[in-house]
């Protein structure tokens, strides 16, 4: 043998004798970095030494996006966190995959949060944070305003809370989103899912906001207007925290995390007020983990996808987010659960009566769509609730 095919098979045997290398999968997970997510990546890790996550946590602001702009260049992350709400979007793109769960993973989700990550008889996303919403009332205000401090149960008892604590102190009854932003459609959806109303089929696909519902929804907030706070075109939920806490609205509509940002403040928290066409109601939102094409792991993705939400990995991200429970944990043998102390009954209450947010091929359309309608109405600019609703209707025709 020649001393190059020597050294050549000297090479080869080195080689053979080498492990393998483990299979990187990158992974974008939304927000500040969380103990509870990196704990899991670390027992899945451990659990399947043959896979490598690289975990990175990007801005809330900026780490949708990225996800999106990477698997629309050709280069995806293996997973992603995501809002559900882009799962069509990227669905019909080609650039995720379906994901299947057995009948027992189905019936560990709490009632209602499979249908937000569902479009077209598939699933499209692994459910891994869920909030609902709920109306808190200002106490001092309502007391101030010679009313007891409880939580309207109809619009009419609303609109005339809302009017005496106008009339009796001065200040604005109630905190209305109205800002070119999310949380002015979300807040706009809690009515809506409060009175009865749909906005598109889940089942069918079908648009079904041009309905009564719908109108009566508008209406209230044509009729809210001189009642709720000023500027209000200006003002996302987290302004509306700040006057809560200022004393300067008497009530508005929030997520659980409202418990904790007025701890220290004389309220009460219910259900959202119902309209004339239907029960109290809630929007459901959710962010799920979307499994990408084309990142050579998919397998492995999909595996890490179902690790991270399932069980006590679930069980610790919802608690240290301090979410609604997710999944149903307590029929999983766990004890001591943070949702089993009083104040989460409402949140747990209002999970099956909830909706979930439509999800539709561009959702900043589909949002610029609510925000033009009711701007329109708070500004004076729309008169016609009737010809508002059917525009609006056939503008989400427009972007399904």
């Amino acid at each position: 043998m020649t001393l190059n095919k020597l050294a050549l098979a000297t090479v080869l045997m080195g080689a053979t004798a080498l492990p393998a290398l483990a299979k990187d999968v990158h992974y974008i997970m939304c927000g500040d970095e969380r103990q509870a997510e990196k704990d899991s990546v670390a027992a899945f890790e451990a659990a399947n030494p043959g896979i490598k996550v690289n975990l990175e946590f990007l801005p809330w602001g900026t780490c949708s996006e990225k996800a999106m702009q990477m698997a629309a260049a050709g280069d995806p992350p293996a997973l992603a966190y995501i809002g559900s709400r882009f799962l069509k979007q990227l669905s019909k793109a080609d650039q995720i995959l379906p994901i299947t769960l057995t009948p027992e993973q189905e019936a560990a989700y709490q009632p209602g949060i499979l249908s937000t990550v569902e479009d077209g008889g598939k699933r499209w996303g692994f459910p891994h944070a869920f909030s609902n919403k709920a109306m808190f009332v200002n106490c001092d205000l309502f007391e101030q305003a010679g009313l007891d401090c409880k939580v309207p149960e109809t619009w009419d008892e609303m609109k005339a809370a809302a009017a005496t604590i106008k009339e009796k102190t001065g200040v604005a009854g109630i905190g209305i989103a109205g800002k070119d932003f999310d949380n002015t459609m979300h807040m706009f959806l809690d009515f809506l899912y409060s009175n009865g109303g749909t906005v598109i089929d889940t089942v069918t696909g079908e648009v079904k906001f041009d309905d009564v519902p719908a109108r009566e929804t508008l209406q209230l907030y044509a009729d809210l207007v001189p009642v709720m706070a000023e500027g209000a075109t200006a003002l996302e939920r987290g302004n509306l925290q700040a006057l809560f806490e200022d004393n300067k609205i008497g009530m508005y509509v929030t997520g659980p995390w409202g418990m904790g940002q007025h701890a220290a403040k004389n309220y009460k928290a219910g259900p959202v007020p119902h309209g004339p066409s239907g029960g109290s109601g809630s929007i459901l939102i959710t962010d799920s983990i979307a499994v990408f094409k084309g990142s050579g792991v998919e397998e492995e993705a999909m595996k890490l996808a179902a690790h991270l939400t399932s069980g006590a990995s679930q069980y610790s991200l919802d608690a240290e987010w301090g979410l609604p429970p997710i999944q149903k944990y307590e029929e999983m043998g766990m004890t001591d659960l943070y949702y089993q102390k009083p104040e989460w009954a409402l949140f747990l209450a209002t999970t099956p009566t909830g909706k979930p947010e439509p999800m539709v091929y561009n959702f900043a359309s589909l949002q610029a769509v609510f925000t033009d309608m009711i701007q329109g109405v708070i500004l004076g600019e729309i008169t016609d609730i009737d010809a508002a609703v059917t525009e609006a209707a056939e503008g989400i025709k427009a972007i399904q």
